[in-house]
C-alpha cells in the first residue's frame, strides 16, 4: 500500500465509522436513534483508532490535513509531499461520505430535518457566531496537534503505538471542547463530506451551509499551524 493510497483509506475509514454513528444517532427510524453525545463522541474515537492503526505505519497515518500541514511546518515533512497527502485525505473523506449514504439513503430520505441529513456528513454551530466558532476550532485543534506532537513527537515512527492515544485525544476533546462546533478539527473530515450533501440526491434535502464552510476548514489549519510554532519555540 502506498502512502496517498494509505492516507485516502484511512481518511475514508475514518468518516465511515465516524459519520456512520452519527447517522445512526440522529436520523429516524435506526437502531441507534437518540444515542446522544457519548455515542458519537465513543464512535469518532473508535474511527479515529482503526483509521490510524490500520495507516501509521505506512504513512503516518496523518488523515487530517491540520496534521500534515503542523509536521510540515515543524520541519519533520516534506512540504513536496503535503499536495498528494491533502488530495488523498479529500478523496478519502468524500469516498467515505458516499458509502454512508449508500448505508443510510432510506433514512435519511425519511429524515422530517434537513438540517439532520447535513449533521450525517458536516459539522455546525451550536450557535451561531461565525468569530467565536473559528477561535472554537482554532483552540481545539491547537488542542489536538500539541497532543500529537508528544503522543507521536515529530519525526519519530511509531506505527499503531500511536493509534490508542490519538483516538483518546479525539474523545477528549469531543467531550470538553465538541459542544460549540461538533470539533471538527480535520478540514477534510467537514469539507469531504459536505461537497458530498451538495451533490448527492436525498428526500426534502436542504442547502449545505457553505457559508459555514469556511470555519471547519480555516480554523482547523490555522490550530495546527500555531500548534507547530508552539511546539518548536517552547515545547521540545
Amino acid at each position: 500500500m502506498t502512502p496517498f493510497f494509505a492516507e485516502l483509506f484511512g481518511t475514508a475509514i475514518v468518516i465511515i465509522i465516524g459519520n456512520g454513528v452519527v447517522a445512526n444517532v440522529v436520523l429516524p427510524k435506526t437502531k441507534g436513534n437518540n444515542g446522544g453525545l457519548i455515542s458519537i463522541v465513543l464512535g469518532w474515537m473508535i474511527a479515529v483508532f482503526v483509521g490510524v492503526y490500520i495507516t501509521s505505519g505506512i504513512s503516518g497515518g496523518h488523515l487530517n490535513p491540520a496534521v500534515t500541514l503542523a509536521m510540515a511546518t515543524a520541519g519533520k515533512f516534506k512540504w513536496e509531499l503535503v499536495p498528494s497527502y491533502l488530495l488523498a485525505q479529500l478523496l478519502g473523506a468524500m469516498i467515505g461520505a458516499l458509502i454512508v449514504w449508500v448505508i443510510y439513503r432510506p433514512h435519511l430520505n425519511e429524515a422530517s430535518n434537513s438540517s439532520d441529513q447535513l449533521a450525517c456528513f458536516s459539522t455546525g454551530p451550536s450557535i451561531r457566531n461565525w468569530k467565536q466558532n473559528l477561535i472554537v476550532e482554532i483552540i481545539a485543534t491547537l488542542v489536538f496537534l500539541l497532543g500529537i506532537f508528544f503522543i507521536k513527537p515529530a519525526g519519530v515512527e511509531m506505527g499503531a503505538l500511536s493509534a490508542l492515544p490519538v483516538a483518546l485525544l479525539v474523545a477528549g476533546i469531543g467531550f470538553g471542547l465538541g459542544g460549540p462546533t461538533g470539533w471538527a478539527i480535520n478540514p477534510v473530515r467537514d469539507l469531504g463530506p459536505r461537497i458530498m450533501h451538495f451533490v448527492l440526491p436525498m428526500k426534502g434535502k436542504g442547502p449545505s451551509d457553505w457559508g459555514y464552510a469556511l470555519v471547519p476548514v480555516v480554523g482547523p489549519i490555522i490550530g495546527g499551524i500555531l500548534a507547530a510554532f508552539i511546539y518548536l519555540q517552547f515545547l521540545q
